[in-house]
């Protein structure tokens, strides 16, 4: 039997290195993330956290892979009491030349079998990609409401 995951693709005309810094820089992905900083020093083995405007941090894992602007993985888990015993899931970005555009794809993988966590993500990842996909390309980020991403069945 198959371990479940999470796969999304987007094409996003950007090019590998604004994409890249899109998804490393905490300053750009406040803007897209729903105000959540990303925070680490991007070292293979290094720290990783999503800190939320008020300072919180809501999800920590670690940098798995850093090739810049190839490659990115880092495992995290959402610290709330929703998610208490969750293992942490890898996160894989995948950065692609095509054409004019870049071709995404994001793989997150290593959830057990009934796991909430991935049932969380499945509705976070559509809505943070397709918020980058628009900053990027328009310069504004969707207003997509939070609250009720998280409370769609």
């Amino acid at each position: 039997m198959r371990k479940p995951e999470f796969i999304y693709v987007t094409y996003i005309e950007t090019s590998p290195e604004k994409l890249w810094e899109a998804l490393t820089n905490g300053d750009f992905t406040e803007r897209y993330w729903f105000g959540v900083r990303l925070r680490s020093d991007w070292k293979v083995g290094s720290a990783f956290e999503m800190v939320r405007s008020d300072g919180t941090v809501s999800d920590a894992g670690k940098v798995v892979e850093y090739d810049p602007p190839r490659r990115l993985a880092y495992t995290f888990v959402n610290l709330s009491d929703e998610y208490r015993g969750e293992l942490p899931a890898l996160a894989t970005f995948v950065i692609e030349p095509y054409g004019k555009l870049v071709k995404l794809t994001l793989t997150h993988e290593g959830f057990a079998e009934d796991s909430k966590f991935l049932l969380g993500i499945s509705k976070g990842w559509p809505a943070i990609l397709s918020g980058l996909k628009s900053i990027l390309e328009t310069g504004k980020p969707l207003d997509i409401p939070y609250a009720a991403m998280k409370s769609e069945s």
